[in-house]
């Protein structure tokens, strides 16, 4: 009795989750969690509810971050063709400028999911740690399905009604399009 009330009490420290598990999904264990994060505090936030899911299920984890020109902190994009558009000496050395920053940014999301991966670790949870460029809702979503997740923990930056129309929402293209169920952790802005 005392271990079924242990875990309803882990369980009710998932009220504060947005659940959707797509109809016909039925799951009472969950073997693989895809975590998805950003370099943000709240990426924090996100991953300790998937390692306490993690826990609860004896399941393993992949950590995802996607590298995104979207993400805050990310180097702003510089056109390919800035040469053409807007002609002018130095244009070389502002492309090696974005390039070095680009580097560092991309260095920083390797740092922080490999220490994010030692935390999982330490608490003995089988985990991988994944970067990827590209659109953070498809690659999460694609991902997902080829890791065979049965849930995605992903955040939500509290964007809603028309900023999220106008601004979109990694956290709502994940709720709408995965192929398994996910949990959307409300994070602050």
């Amino acid at each position: 009795m005392s271990k079924s009330l242990g875990l309803a009490e882990k369980l009710l420290k998932f009220a504060s989750i947005i659940a959707h598990c797509p109809k016909p999904w039925r799951v009472t264990l969950f073997n693989r969690i895809l975590v998805a994060l950003d370099l943000s505090p709240a990426g924090q936030e996100v991953l300790e509810k998937g390692l306490s899911l993690a826990k609860v299920y004896g399941a393993s984890l992949l950590l995802l971050h996607v590298l995104s020109a979207e993400e805050e902190g990310s180097p702003l994009p510089i056109p390919v063709n800035m040469d053409e558009i807007y002609p002018a000496v130095g244009n070389e050395l502002t492309m090696e400028v974005w390039q070095q920053q680009w580097q560092t940014f991309e260095q920083e999301g390797l740092d922080t999911l490999e220490k994010r991966r030692q935390q999982a670790l330490a608490l003995d949870i089988e985990c991988q740690a994944e970067q990827i460029l590209g659109s953070p809702g498809k690659i999460i979503c694609q991902r997902a399905k080829q890791d065979n997740s049965d849930i995605i923990v992903v955040g939500h930056r509290g964007r809603w009604g028309l900023s999220e129309i106008l601004l979109g929402s990694v956290g709502n293209y994940v709720f709408h399009h995965a192929h398994c169920c996910v949990f959307v952790v409300p994070t602050p802005d």
